[in-house]
């Protein structure tokens, strides 16, 4: 898969109506400071289309952005962000859950996990909900450069039977700064498009 274009289409806050568009949609989810805006900046080969930040929480719109014209990919608000008031962190999660009910041409969601450590409870019930309405997950375990290679295997494990995963659900140990693996794992999630 080759990217040849990216461009942020439109962003949608908690009040806003979602755009009407007839192409597949691939939503982007994990918590806060998982590192989802480098991974989508990493895998597209651009510096800043996606905005990180240092302070977690950031992201509390919905982006989407239209890949070579023919895709969207889609960044959802990092959830269980446990400095964010109670009433924030419930319109970010009437956001996504809205998001994820309403969009007929969702493919599927890519679950960011950090590799480092279990998956927590919003992981987990992110995933079931993924699972119970019948999407495929993806799960990318992030910065797996801050692991030695040799926990490698324990941390995907841990991450898999926290979530309960079957051994048919990928999970794919990615770094955004080395970026190894990065034109695989596009494949991967841009084959899902077709289901």
């Amino acid at each position: 898969m080759k990217i040849k274009t990216s461009e942020l289409a439109c962003v949608c806050g908690p009040t806003s109506k979602f755009p009407i568009y007839d192409l597949p949609e691939i939503a982007f989810a994990g918590r806060s400071n998982v590192g989802k805006s480098s991974l989508i900046n990493s895998l597209l080969n651009r510096k800043n289309l996606a905005r990180t930040s240092s302070n977690p929480g950031k992201t509390v719109t919905i982006n989407f952005y239209i890949i070579n014209e023919e895709f969207f990919l889609v960044d959802l608000p990092g959830y269980g962000y446990a400095k964010a008031s109670m009433q924030e962190r419930a319109k970010w999660g009437k956001m996504i859950e809205k998001y994820l009910k309403t969009r007929e041409n969702l493919r599927s969601v890519v679950l960011l996990i950090d590799i480092r450590h279990a998956p927590t409870k919003d992981d987990v019930m992110m995933y079931e909900w993924i699972t119970a309405n019948g999407l495929e997950p993806i799960i990318v375990a992030t910065k797996l450069d801050k692991i030695k290679r040799s926990q490698k295997d324990k941390q995907v494990k841990l991450i898999r039977e926290t979530l309960g995963a079957s051994k048919d659900v990928l999970i794919y140990p990615y770094s955004s700064v080395k970026k190894d693996g990065s034109e695989e794992l596009l494949d991967i999630i841009f084959s899902s498009r077709a289901h």
